[in-house]
């Protein structure tokens, strides 16, 4: 599996050098879109071939509108796929935050305990 910065240098291409690294090809797209779509090749598939990511467009009824979305879609999930979350630290509260939080209670609890009247 590639790793995130090998993604990031990836979508940090130009159109043509990212397509450069991509096999491309095309097929015949199916769904509406009249005997022009159904007849010719319009729909695309990229590989890319460095991160094995696969992106086909096929939407469109124009080859070249298709190859722009399928670009579009590659670096974007080139981009999704270099972020790196940064690690998580744990930490605690403090004694003061600890304090304070137990003395709310205690003011809470003693405001319920004020209400209580007697039923009788």
């Amino acid at each position: 599996m590639p790793t995130p910065p090998d993604f990031a240098r990836a979508a940090a291409l130009t159109d043509d050098a990212l397509l450069a690294e991509c096999d491309e090809s095309f097929f015949i797209a199916s769904g509406p879109g009249g005997q022009h779509r159904n007849k010719t090749e319009t729909g695309v598939r990229l590989v890319h071939r460095p991160t094995g990511l696969t992106i086909t467009a096929t939407e469109r009824r124009s080859q070249l509108q298709n190859r722009g979305a399928a670009l579009e879609r590659l670096r974007a999930m080139l981009e999704k796929r270099a972020h790196v979350d940064k690690p998580r630290v744990a930490t605690k509260p403090s004694k003061g935050a600890k304090r304070r939080r137990l003395e709310g209670k205690r003011h809470t609890a003693a405001k319920k305990q004020s209400r209580r009247g007697g039923w009788d």
